[in-house]
């Protein structure tokens, strides 16, 4: 699944009540994690379902091949809502059939024992198509020419294929899929294989007969249908098609000219061709929670990250495509090729796709600086793991519903980091030749950690274990501590660590075993490994100074002592750009710690970021940092002294971008104006805000009065103060809108309203129908954060709590209001929490609900000493 939805206002559960995983052993199917019993094993799949999409009802008869390897007396597999009607085995109806609702089981009873060997069970079932994007699911949206359109969707991940057919939903269970499914005869069809057989059956039905698939994970199934148009290319032996619905072929363009770019990077890195006949990537209107899917050789995508329309879609979209693109298509390796063996090993699927979406992404558009970007990513992924609530990257999942948990920044963003760090460490081509010999040990099967560990080891020389496990088994990050003396003109580093983490003083002691990249101006770059025992780096001289953590490549924070500090600001003109966000990072997070004043981080960008600052990373630093404290200052006394003081700082920036794109301007210039322009409006600028009048007034008479780019921040800055004649009329915009990149944007828009009266308007809009089912929890939790007023957001929601979650996926059902709660600052929410998670003991509700409070506190004691902190900053002599 998409890593973006994972850092934007989007449920995210923490993992608090999980264990870390024990030490691992290389992939053992027995061995491996599970609720069903591994003395049954299927092989192949023959599914038959009709579907019935007006009625929301389906049928289905599947023959499931399957391998017994101790006798048995019963069978047991996974469904959910499903109801089992006849089942038979080796033609011999079974004794019994009972469903367990609680455990998503249905077990069959034989009156005598089966025999070792092999078996066939055949089941006749029946269930409904749901309205929740999840499982099989009803998507309806409103097409090119006005009207109402449904599409059939399905979503299986974590363990929803058992809402469409009977089946072992586990990852480890593989086998391979033969599907046949009877549909209205005007519906497109789209599957994992291309279609085999089209039969008509009666008057407007037909019947699809899809290849079999390779053997592969129940939940990398899929089956989409709709009124869809197709546009189709090749990237060597393959087939690559884009599916959109119908009259939006043409916006998939872009997507589909990345895939073929894609491939063949992707076939030559692996070592291991794509060995599917084609490749779909479908385009679901709005109503899709997961943001894409990288079910094999039938990819699915949320339309607005695969769809893009040069006349409403901006830069950043078409930069999203790109990564979500590379990211799903990653996946086809890792994820589907070779496969987790349970959930606790998530982030080898994760992890590593949002890695190489990065990777890939960079190869093919260099001049986007994409890893000196990820930058926001590190800081975020940081920001999370040194709270209480964090996990290890491995933990131990005891079952499907706690997988859910395991879906975060943790897996995606650090199993991201830390991979780079290890690439970093062996070099590029050790560790393309690791992975390569990991695809080509496990393909069609399942791995763990230990088996990627084994690989790279093989290839590089290295113990990749011993530095690898000491950042995935193990919870945080680690903080290298440099101190400087210079020895004889010459500089020599102690470098020490420590754990990082922030508002826990009951945090455990950790070492890890840290691979670090030491460089400088016009100096070699250096590696080695900080353990337990201090080590001494020496540098050329007392006047050229290190940076430890050269390129950003390292998943640690740095600490730098007065003298080390001094040298690199002093040199930070001669500094790469990632250097310079690096040591900003790091000490911003460094005054959340409680380890470093405020104003060393507020004195740190006077010096080091001005007019002079071209770099986009540099500033988008500063940007993200300066939004933030200035929510800490709302209704505070120094707010509009703090505004005035660092708007000089974006001032600059604005200046040199301009409002209108300039001719050959940098692709960075351009996805940095609309960023400047909303910080500086909300910042209360007032020439930023004077300009931004007209453009909105414009803007409200004529749709096209404004470019994409600047649509976003303007509407944001005017809607904070907004009236209810301009709410309703940005609202009518949201109704009418028939992309979700509008419709999304737009909603972003009315999110930062601050009259008591519209807040409550926008959250009964946004579960009225006018924003897709799949995107309500995010634009709620958007809500709490843009907001002025978040309690007020909170007590809404908390009002209509009940008609949202009609609306909700179960998983979304439990966490949403937790979510919300996580945004706010000093309100007391903990009652509420507390008795909506008693009427819902679910657990990952429970879990959300920690996760909430403790990251509620850690927020407001970083407000307080903020607060207090900007005041004497503010102040000072």
């Amino acid at each position: 699944m998409n890593k973006r939805y994972y850092y934007a206002a989007t449920a995210l559960l923490g993992a608090l009540c999980l264990t870390p995983a024990r030490a691992e052993a290389p992939f053992s199917f027995k061995t491996t994690p599970g609720q069903l019993s591994k003395n049954t094993i299927p092989s192949a799949y023959a599914l038959n379902v009709n579907l019935d999409p007006d009625s929301l009802v389906l049928k289905g008869h599947e023959a499931i091949t399957v391998t017994v390897v101790a006798p048995m007396r019963s069978v047991t597999l996974n469904q959910a809502g499903l109801h089992v009607t006849r089942a038979a085995i080796d033609d011999n109806a079974v004794q019994a059939i009972v469903h367990d609702e609680k455990k998503q089981t249905v077990t069959l009873f034989m009156r005598r024992a089966l025999k070792v060997g092999q078996h066939r069970i055949t089941l006749d079932y029946d269930g409904a198509i749901l309205t929740t994007p999840n499982g099989l699911y009803s998507n309806d949206y409103r097409g090119e020419d006005g009207r109402t359109h449904r599409m059939l969707v399905t979503q299986f991940e974590v363990a929803d294929a058992r809402r469409m057919f009977p089946v072992w939903d586990e990852p480890a269970f593989k086998a391979t899929f033969r599907l046949k499914v009877t549909l209205p005869a005007d519906y497109v069809g789209v599957s994992n294989m291309p279609v085999e057989k089209t039969r008509r059956v009666g008057a407007g039905w037909k019947t699809l007969t899809f290849q079999k698939t390779p053997k592969m994970s129940s939940y990398l199934l899929a089956f989409i249908a709709g009124d869809m148009g197709f546009l189709q290319a090749r990237s060597g032996a393959t087939d690559i098609g884009v599916y959109t619905p119908k009259g939006k072929q043409e916006q998939g363009r872009y997507a589909l000219q990345a895939a073929q770019s894609l491939l063949p990077y992707y076939n030559s890195y692996f070592g291991t061709s794509y060995p599917l006949p084609k490749m779909d990537m479908i385009a679901v209107p709005g109503n899709y929670q997961a943001g894409a899917m990288e079910n094999w050789g039938a990819l699915t995508y949320i339309d607005n990250d695969l769809l893009f329309d040069p006349k409403s879609s901006t830069l950043s979209t078409k930069e999203l495509i790109y990564e979500v693109v590379a990211h799903e298509m990653a996946h086809q390796w890792s994820g589907d090729l070779v496969t987790m063996g349970w959930w606790n090993d998530l982030w080898l699927n994760e992890g590593f796709a949002s890695w190489m979406e990065v990777k890939a992404t960079a190869a093919f558009n260099p001049e986007w600086d994409f890893w000196t970007r990820q930058h926001q990513t590190r800081e975020a992924t940081m920001a999370r793991d040194a709270l209480p609530s964090t996990h290890p990257i491995q933990q131990v999942i005891h079952n499907v519903a706690e997988a859910e948990s395991v879906f975060d920044a943790i897996s995606y963003g650090k199993g991201e980091l830390v991979i780079r760090m290890l690439e970093g460490w062996l070099g590029e081509d050790r560790f393309r030749d690791g992975m390569r010999h990991y695809m080509q040990a496990h393909a069609y099967s399942n791995a763990t950690s230990q088996d990627l560990w084994n690989a790279l080891s093989k290839a590089s020389g290295q113990d990749v274990s011993r530095v690898a496990k000491s950042f995935t088994e193990q919870k945080g990050l680690p903080q290298l501590n440099v101190a400087l003396r210079c020895v004889g003109g010459k500089a020599s580093y102690t470098l020490t660590q420590r754990r990082f983490v922030v508002h826990d003083p009951k945090a455990s002691a950790s070492i890890w075993s840290i691979p670090v990249v030491v460089g400088g101006p016009n100096q070699a770059v250096q590696k080695l490994v900080v353990g337990t025992r201090p080590v001494t780096v020496m540098g050329a001289s007392c006047q050229t100074p290190l940076a430890f953590n050269w390129g950003e490549s390292g998943y640690y924070r740095v600490n730098y002592d007065a003298a080390s500090l001094a040298l690199l600001e002093d040199h930070a003109a001669a500094l790469p750009a990632v250097e310079r966000a690096t040591l900003l990072g790091d000490r911003y997070a460094l005054f959340e710690a409680g380890r470093a004043p405020l104003s060393q981080y507020l004195n740190g960008v006077i010096r080091l970021v001005g007019a002079q600052e071209r770099n986009s990373t540099v500033v988008e630093e500063v940007l993200s940092r300066f939004t933030l404290l200035n929510g800490y200052e709302q209704g505070q006394a120094d707010q509009e002294v703090f505004q005035q003081r660092v708007r000089p700082v974006l001032q600059p920036q604005l200046a040199r971008l301009g409002w209108d794109a300039q001719e050959g301007e940098s692709v960075l210039d351009s996805l940095l104006r609309p960023q400047v322009i909303e910080a500086l409006g909300l910042l209360n600028d007032p020439q930023t805000l004077k300009e931004a009048n007209p453009r909105f007034t414009a803007w409200l008479a004529d749709a096209n009065a404004l470019r994409p780019e600047l649509v976003a921040p303007v509407t944001a800055v005017m809607m904070r103060h907004a009236d209810q004649n301009t709410w309703n009329r940005v609202a009518q915009r949201i109704q009418h809108a028939d992309s979700t990149e509008v419709k999304l944007r737009l909603f972003n828009a009315l999110s930062y309203v601050s009259d008591p009266s519209l807040i409550e308007q926008t959250v009964q809009f946004a579960y009225s129908g006018a924003i897709p089912n799949g995107r309500i929890n995010r634009v709620l939790v958007m809500m709490a954060r843009h907001s002025a007023h978040p309690e007020q957001v909170w007590q809404s929601v908390l009002a209509h709590k009940d008609e949202i979650r009609v609306h909700l996926t179960p998983g979304s059902q439990d966490t949403f209001l937790a979510d919300i709660a996580s945004c706010l600052l000093g309100v007391p929410t903990r009652e509420a929490l507390e008795a909506d998670v008693k009427a819902r003991p679910t657990h990952g509700a429970q879990l959300a609900l920690k996760r909430a409070l403790e990251q509620s506190a850690a927020q407001e004691d970083n407000r307080h000493r903020a607060v207090m902190q900007i005041h004497d900053w503010l102040h000072a002599p």
